[in-house]
This record gives C-alpha cells, sequence and structure tokens, in this order.
C-alpha cells in the first residue's frame, strides 16, 4: 500500500482535530452523522472484515458542500458506528473536481475495492466530466488505480453524456464476474441506468441500458441500486426533478423499479414503480446484503432542494436514515427499522384500546429518544386522529390521519422556524381494514414514520429545541388507541 496523499493525510489530521469540538450527547443516538463538517449520499455500504462498513460523501473543511472525499465508518450492529480515516480525496488526475458517489466490493483476495466517481474539468468548456474509477485496500487504506478512470466517455453508448454520468454501483456475480450499474443522463431517454461489465474491476464493457425514466419519472436518475429480492428484481434510483404523481412529491425524490430481469440477455422488464420514501427528508439510498441474508437500506436523511438554508447548529451537517430491512410483500417493496433497534428499548410501556376524544397524555410515551408503535381505529365513525411530538409551550410537529379521506398530514411548521423551507406533506393512505398501523421512530432531531407495516414511510429531520419532548393525542371523534412504547437509550456499556 503505497503512502496517504499530502491532501488525504490534511483531511485526516483536521478531522482528528475538529472532531473534538462536538459536544457529548448532541449527536444522534443511533443515526450516523460526518464525523466533521459536511455529509451526503451514503457510499460504499458493505459488510467486510466481520463488521458493517459505510463511507459517504463528505466535505471535512466545511458544513457545506465542497470538494467530494469519502467519509468512513463502521459498526457491528448498524446503530453504533466508530469513525474510521478518511478513506478518499481528491488527489490525482482523474478526480481532482471530487470523489463522487460509489459502491465497495469486499474481493475474493481479503481486499476492498471502491467504485467511484471522479470529477475533471474539461479543457474546451470547463464543464465537469464524469467518469468512473476504482482504488483497493484493506478496509482503512485505499489505493487509487493508475488507469482511472477506468470508465469513461469512450465507453459510453451513443446519446449518453459525459457531464451527468455518475454514482457506479458494483458487484461480483456468482461466477465472479464484476458488473457495475451506472447512472447517466440519456438525450433522449433523459435518466437511463447503465450496465457495464468486467472480469478483473479495470477493463470494463458496456452491456445494456437496464431501464430509463423518458421523462416520466424525473429527468435525471442518480443513485442506482440493482439486486434481488423476495423473487423480484429491484432497480433503485433517485430521481431530480420530478413531477408530483403516483404518490412521488415535485423535486428530487427515490424510487424502486420492481420487474424481472434475464440475466444472460442483460434485460430488465420494468412491473412496478414506487416512492421509497414519501416525507420531507430521504434520498441517494444504497443497500447492502447482510451475512444472515436480510437486505438493508440506507439513505441521506437530508433535501437537495433546501439543505442549503437549513440551521447549521453543529460542528457537522446531515445525518443518515436508521437502516432499514427491506423486503417484497404483496409485490410491493416494504421497510421497517433494523431489528437491531431493540437493544436500545428502555422500560418499555403499554396501553391497550385507550378511548381518545379530547387532548390524551399518556405517561411515559413521550420525549425525543422513542420506538413507539400505535393502532388507530375509528370508534363509531370517521375520525380525524391527531398525534403531537416535539412539543412544549411554544413548539409542535403534527401527524394527522384523516380516516374518511385516507390521507395522513405531518407537519413540521410548529416548530417556530423561519427558514422557508417545505414543512408540509400530505399521503395518500392505503386502506388497511380501518384502522392505521404507525410506527414513530425518534432520535433527538430526526423522526421516521412506517405506515401499515413500513408499506409507506415518511421521514423528516425536526428541529424543535431538544427540551420539546412533549407527545399528546386527540381525535375529533372517538377512537380506540394502542400504544406500545420504547424510551431508547445506550446500554451501560457505550458509555
Amino acid at each position: 500500500m503505497t503512502k496517504p496523499t499530502e491532501q488525504l493525510e490534511k483531511a485526516r489530521r483536521y478531522e482528528r482535530l475538529e472532531e473534538s469540538k462536538a459536544v457529548d450527547g448532541e449527536r444522534p443516538l443511533f443515526h450516523l452523522t460526518p464525523r466533521v463538517g459536511w455529509m451526503n449520499d451514503p457510499n460504499g455500504f458493505c459488510f467486510y472484515s466481520g463488521k458493517f462498513h459505510l463511507f459517504y460523501q463528505y466535505h471535512p473543511y466545511s458544513r457545506d458542500w465542497g470538494p467530494m472525499h469519502w467519509g468512513h465508518a463502521e459498526s457491528a450492529d448498524l446503530l453504533r458506528w466508530a469513525y474510521l480515516p478518511c478513506a478518499l480525496a481528491p488527489d490525482t488526475q482523474a478526480d481532482r473536481g471530487g470523489c463522487f458517489s460509489g459502491s465497495a466490493v469486499p474481493l475474493p483476495d481479503g481486499r476492498l475495492m471502491l467504485a467511484y466517481t471522479g470529477v475533471q474539468e474539461a479543457p474546451e468548456n470547463g464543464k465537469a466530466v464524469q467518469a468512473q474509477c476504482v482504488a483497493f485496500g484493506d478496509g482503512t487504506d485505499f489505493e487509487k488505480s493508475p488507469r482511472n478512470p477506468v470508465v469513461s466517455a469512450a465507453d459510453l453508448p451513443e446519446g449518453c453524456d459525459i457531464y451527468d454520468f455518475r454514482d457506479p454501483k458494483a458487484w461480483l456475480t456468482p461466477d465472479g464476474r464484476f458488473q457495475m450499474a451506472v447512472a447517466n443522463r440519456h438525450k433522449e431517454r433523459q435518466g437511463t441506468i447503465l450496465l457495464f461489465e468486467s472480469n478483473d474491476g479495470l477493463s470494463w464493457r458496456y452491456r445494456a441500458a437496464l431501464d430509463s425514466s423518458g421523462g416520466i419519472y424525473g429527468q435525471m436518475w442518480e443513485c442506482p441500486d440493482f439486486f434481488s429480492l423476495g423473487g423480484k428484481q429491484a432497480l433503485l434510483v433517485s430521481a431530480q426533478n420530478m413531477r408530483a404523481k403516483e404518490g412521488f412529491h415535485p423535486g428530487h425524490g427515490s424510487m424502486a423499479i420492481l420487474g424481472s430481469y434475464d440475466e444472460k440477455q442483460c434485460r430488465f422488464v420494468r412491473e412496478t414503480v414506487q416512492p421509497l420514501d414519501e416525507g420531507l427528508d430521504f434520498y441517494a439510498p444504497q443497500t447492502v446484503l447482510a451475512p444472515d441474508g436480510r437486505r438493508i437500506l440506507i439513505a441521506w436523511m437530508d433535501n437537495w432542494q433546501y439543505c442549503k438554508r437549513t440551521p447549521r447548529p453543529h460542528p457537522w451537517y446531515a445525518q443518515m436514515t436508521v437502516p432499514r430491512e427491506i423486503a417484497i410483500e404483496d409485490g410491493r417493496l416494504i421497510q421497517r427499522p433494523v431489528r437491531e433497534i431493540e437493544a436500545l428499548w428502555r422500560d418499555t410501556v403499554r396501553y391497550n384500546e385507550v378511548t381518545v376524544g379530547q387532548e390524551t397524555v399518556l405517561p411515559g410515551v413521550e420525549g425525543r429518544l422513542l420506538d413507539a408503535a400505535l393502532t388507530v381505529r375509528p370508534l363509531s365513525g370517521p375520525c380525524r386522529f391527531t398525534v403531537t411530538l416535539a412539543r412544549d409551550q411554544e413548539h409542535r410537529v403534527v401527524i394527522e390521519w384523516d380516516s374518511a379521506r385516507e390521507e395522513l398530514l405531518f407537519d413540521r411548521s410548529g416548530e417556530d422556524t423561519c427558514q422557508d423551507i417545505a414543512h408540509i406533506r400530505r399521503v395518500r393512505v392505503e386502506k388497511r381494514e380501518e384502522a392505521l398501523s404507525l410506527r414513530m421512530l425518534l432520535d433527538r432531531e430526526s423522526v421516521e414514520l412506517f405506515l401499515n407495516g413500513g408499506r409507506q414511510v415518511l421521514t423528516a429531520v425536526l428541529n424543535a429545541p431538544a427540551a420539546a419532548t412533549g407527545v399528546t393525542f386527540a381525535s375529533d371523534a372517538p377512537a380506540l388507541l394502542s400504544v406500545e412504547a420504547h424510551p431508547l437509550g445506550a446500554s451501560p456499556s457505550d458509555d
């Protein structure tokens, strides 16, 4: 392994120094934040050398987006993360404009291969040219291939764009071939996912276009993931400039495209499309196949439409979602928090079929570290049932289920913020036996809502002050509420 470059050593020194400025107890309990500075897309989510590794888009020198590095953390349980040194810095001719998003592949010889997008400046017009690069290492230190970029403009089929060509998701096939799904913007089909293949991870050839937007689901597709799950083939993409339709909100959003796949012909046939998260803050999901066979998903918990305008109260900015187990049920991709979360449960309280009308407080169901499963059933007719959380005299976040309209409202405008960002989301809730099942997962500055067993999910960052801990329930018509709530805390060995 060659000695780290001056740029990489500089980043590593800086992050070690600045990390000490974070206040104890200020970070989320179980959501990964950057060691310092800025974080966006998860990268290189893998299981390597006995632990889960997660890399991420990283600008250590500022809490704003800047020249992209790769941050790095590892975990044995997907909840408690230990930081490792910065893995990549923009320090070669192939990536001097940034080391953009990508993936990681554990190799049979014990090494870990990183596949990432290297950004270069085109001398003729000054625009950022994107191409795919690789690096090999021991899980901490990595050596970039002298052949970078290994997939460039010369490898693209006709009609593809050299400026929107990024985010390689690479894997090894059972027979030892490398494959890589890469996002591109085609001049006619717009967002398109291209498939490349290699025998050694260095010499690649184009095989097929897996699927395209056609301008229907956004204009550019990013951050692809491609895997089999529950008898289906899943293609995950994050789309730019979506229009509101079929459960998708306008702007940037992530989707699951389910279908069938002929591996020999490299032919993917789309069957269904669904949003992955209908909340305010979710983008660029990436998955890993765990040793026990679970497929685990994690995403960036933020929004490109307003992340540059949101508060910066910490020495670091942004966080990842909770890792989620995903599966196919009734032809739909569903998500649930990883079962490891149960190790953080403390002082469980249960309430069975409490009649709720006017505002109700249930002792033990409160706080900003909480995992609570609710079932709500109208008692004699339609109701508007409200959960208010992150509450004190001045602040509140509202979740309201309108059973007649089959609609869920999420409203964080009561956080008392002055930021001109999105605060409200309304989603159509699939009807399930005249009742709503809702799991709320709170971790200091975030809430993730899992509806009806994870068939729909809403994720949002919370900016209400930490002292706003109240949780109340109300209904405009009588409703029966059952709750199992688990306050969350670290074990004594984690202190």
